[in-house]
């Protein structure tokens, strides 16, 4: 058993229009003793923007009155959502979901000093559900992906295109590669790539075609028995590298979202060296069961102080909270279960 803490709620929803619905998701770094927090914001018309605070000790010290990223552009006209961070060679990476009512998909900005962000655009694969149905089944991939190409046109048509979230950035390369987690249902995957001009819709074509050559994890315990996805950004140890990640269960009740970990080889973050065959935390305190959406933990941004992880995670789609492990007991367990 892993002793999990919890840190209580961090953050909450406030009168501004921006943010009077909820306040949830968040992404986080670390710099000397500020947490720099950029969260997604819900008004009232369920559009999402991003808010910035800056936390020490976990206690709100700075807290912006409007959105750092908010919607601009068509593709992302109803929303920007779910940031993840990462800084690599000088250079700070939001990844985001650029919701348009109808699709999602993976935009990014990028920052030299976390005030001015410059928007990059959408480089997931603008490829139909359609057409990506048949790619997967001459590829003979889980049947899994497919099952979800059928909800997805059921539910919103034959021109829906692949649902994409939850992108992350690894905080260095490999191999002289950006490495970037992202998930098409209902796994996770990795995509290596010299430059973000590579990410056009021949390359993810030819991508899909192989998609199973780039599964890290798919859905393998009772708590991810619908699907997975991109938690907090990589944290590099010693060990390995250390994937915080979501996990979604069907129940008769409903849908219940779990924080999982894994560990993934260092060189080859293909490779998972250790994975939780339970949930690493569920929802059980009250604004965990109950709020916009019931049951969901949804961890997205972590950090590391004083020998202890600190996951910071959306609580029914309504507040911020969060938890702590030790580093080195999570390490431990995690090894223990090849």
């Amino acid at each position: 058993m892993i002793k999990v803490k919890s840190e209580g709620i961090i953050l909450e929803k406030t009168n501004l229009k921006f943010e009077n619905k909820a306040v949830l998701n968040p992404a986080c770094l670390k710099e000397n003793d500020i947490t720099h927090m950029f969260y997604r914001a819900v008004n009232h018309n369920n559009i999402s923007s991003i808010g910035y605070c800056q936390l020490v000790n976990n206690k709100v010290v700075n807290r912006f009155k409007k959105p750092v990223i908010f919607p601009e552009y068509d593709y992302e006209k109803k929303g920007v959502e779910d940031p993840r961070i990462t800084f690599l060679d000088g250079t700070y990476y939001v990844f985001y979901t650029a919701y348009d009512g109808i699709n999602a998909l993976i935009a990014y900005a990028t920052s030299n000093d976390l005030v001015h962000f410059v928007k990059r655009g959408v480089i997931s694969p603008k490829i139909s559900y359609d057409e990506a149905e048949d790619i997967f089944r001459e590829s003979k991939i889980n049947q899994k992906y497919s099952m979800f190409e059928a909800l997805y046109k059921k539910r919103w048509g034959k021109d829906i295109l692949l649902f994409e979230k939850d992108a992350s950035l690894f905080p260095q390369k490999i191999n002289n590669k950006f490495v970037l987690f992202h998930r098409v249902l209902p796994g996770i995957q990795i995509i290596s790539f010299n430059s973000f001009s590579e990410l056009t819709k021949d390359r993810w074509r030819d991508y899909l075609k192989n998609l199973k050559d780039s599964i890290v994890m798919d859905p393998l315990f009772w708590f991810e028995n619908r699907c997975i996805g991109g938690g907090c950004p990589p944290i590099k140890t010693k060990n390995g590298w250390l994937t915080i990640y979501h996990a979604v269960e069907n129940t008769p009740k409903g849908k219940v979202y779990h924080a999982a970990a894994a560990l993934l080889d260092l060189k080859n973050p293909l490779k998972v060296l250790g994975r939780l065959k339970e949930p690493l935390f569920s929802p059980v305190d009250p604004w965990e069961k109950k709020g916009v959406i019931n049951n969901v933990v949804f961890p997205t941004g972590a950090i590391l102080k004083d020998g202890r992880v600190y996951i910071y995670y959306g609580a029914a789609d309504t507040l911020i909270a969060a938890k702590s492990v030790g580093l080195a007991e999570l390490l431990t367990e995690l090894k223990k279960n090849p």
